[in-house]
């Protein structure tokens, strides 16, 4: 059997904000819909399931992400995460120019979790809290490893 990650999927409390977010950081909008109906019903688990959904790519088109804003039914604030609990973690990207990134995501107001770390110096990294308390790993290699 054959098995390919497709993406990884992410409810947001609003759509444009994240899409805003991620594609400064440099991924890019691929689609757009708005979905609803039996078959979503039936995979999402939901009964009159409908959301705005963006599918968002890395420029090597390796990597994915889709965002999805709710409409009915009414979507669930909770705690955001923490970097220790059990579940979804973070997403993570690679970026050449940690400290460009960090300045793209402060201009939206989401800032590291405590500062920025550096990984048997091989790697610049820090966790941030990105749109919708969403945790995100940023990472520039310093070196090949």
């Amino acid at each position: 059997m054959a098995i390919k990650l497709e993406n990884v999927g992410i409810a947001v409390r609003d759509l444009e904000a994240a899409i805003s977010f991620f594609t400064d950081l440099g991924l890019i909008v691929v689609g757009r819909d708005t979905v609803s109906g039996e078959w979503t019903d039936t995979a999402v688990g939901l009964d009159g399931n409908h959301s705005k959904i963006a599918m968002l790519h890395t420029p090597d088109g390796h990597g994915r992400l889709e965002l999805f804003e709710y409409i009915h039914p009414e979507a669930i604030e909770s705690n955001a995460t923490r970097p220790n609990e059990i579940g979804m973690h973070r997403v993570a990207f690679s970026v050449d120019d940690l400290d460009a990134a960090l300045e793209i995501a402060a201009r939206h107001g989401c800032l590291p979790l405590r500062g920025v770390a550096t990984y048997e110096d091989i790697y610049k990294l820090t966790y941030i809290r990105g749109p919708s308390g969403i945790i995100v790993m940023l990472a520039e290699e310093l070196k090949k490893a």
